[in-house]
């Protein structure tokens, strides 16, 4: 990844009888008064002020700083988050990248794409208030772009050194363009460059969805997706692991916390559901997968 440059300005102490200090050079003042911030850690990032106390309880099932470690994410990158949703993960990112020089690319929902005007107008909204969100300057100049089926490039070809994705690959999948976020994110990054996923895992014994209802997908399957679009694998993590989730709930995946739901969405309840059970259950079992772009 990037090394960040540090530049240093020395002053020359001078006797009692030399003549009075001249001035410093317009250049070198601009270079001391342009010379970053000290970076805030990861952990600092993680137990920032940014994120709420909610957001921050997940933390034990979600292992952000293990997960960005993992995926060799640095301060100084340009990270491309697909589909940030409500902010966790950038709540964490922004400030981090912001303070170590890096850039964050938030390409999110594609509101252009929506035929039906309500959606697209609620789509919207939701976009303006993410970004009035985001606005803070803690959180650092963020690059929004879109994905969706019809969307352009989620970056500058080539220019990113990581993109993530976090629990959205069985959305794309019962939408139908699971393939172009694959594509998309191969273009994206430099070569050398990481692409992270987080997904629920569904086992291999259990049978494959294509349109993943049940909100889970087969780890074998995501392989051959990212291989098929010219990534290699490096290696998984069972960081975001839970043996306790057998994926095979009455409401799928948001059976689980944080949905916790307890009926279909007809509103009609399964029978004999008790909730209890599944709340014992915690967070899904996840795959985190780490794939590169060849050199």
């Amino acid at each position: 990844m990037k090394t960040l440059l540090l530049v240093a300005v020395s002053a020359l102490a001078l006797g009692a009888c030399a003549p009075a200090k001249t001035p410093a050079p317009a250049s070198v003042e601009a270079a001391a008064a342009a010379q970053p911030a000290p970076t805030m850690t990861l952990a600092e990032a993680v137990a920032s002020d940014a994120r709420t106390d909610v957001e921050k309880a997940r933390d034990a099932w979600r292992h952000p700083a293990e997960t960005l470690e993992f995926f060799s994410v640095g301060s100084d990158d340009k990270v491309v988050e697909v589909w940030p949703g409500g902010g966790w993960y950038t709540n964490i990112l922004a400030p981090w990248l912001a303070s170590g020089g890096g850039t964050l690319v938030a390409a999110g929902f594609d509101a252009a794409s929506i035929e039906d005007p309500e959606r697209r107008a609620r789509t919207e909204a939701r976009l303006a208030e993410f970004k009035g969100l985001y606005a803070d300057p803690k959180f650092g100049a963020i690059e929004h772009t879109a994905f969706s089926a019809a969307s352009g490039p989620l970056t500058a070809e080539g220019t990113a050194d990581v993109v993530l994705t976090f629990r959205n690959l069985h959305n794309w999948m019962a939408a139908g363009y699971t393939e172009k976020f694959f594509a998309d994110a191969y273009s994206a990054l430099k070569p050398g460059g990481v692409l992270g996923v987080v997904e629920h895992r569904l086992p291999s014994t259990q049978a494959q969805d294509p349109k993943a209802t049940s909100g889970y997908v087969h780890e074998d399957y995501v392989k051959a997706l990212a291989a098929a679009a010219g990534f290699e694998f490096v290696e998984a993590s069972e960081i975001n692991a839970n043996p306790a989730d057998t994926a095979d709930h009455p409401f799928g995946v948001w059976t689980l916390a944080p949905n916790s739901a307890a009926a279909d969405r007809e509103g009609k309840p399964a029978e004999g559901f008790d909730p209890e059970k599944y709340k014992s259950i915690g967070e899904s079992d996840r795959m985190t997968l780490k794939f590169r772009k060849p050199e």
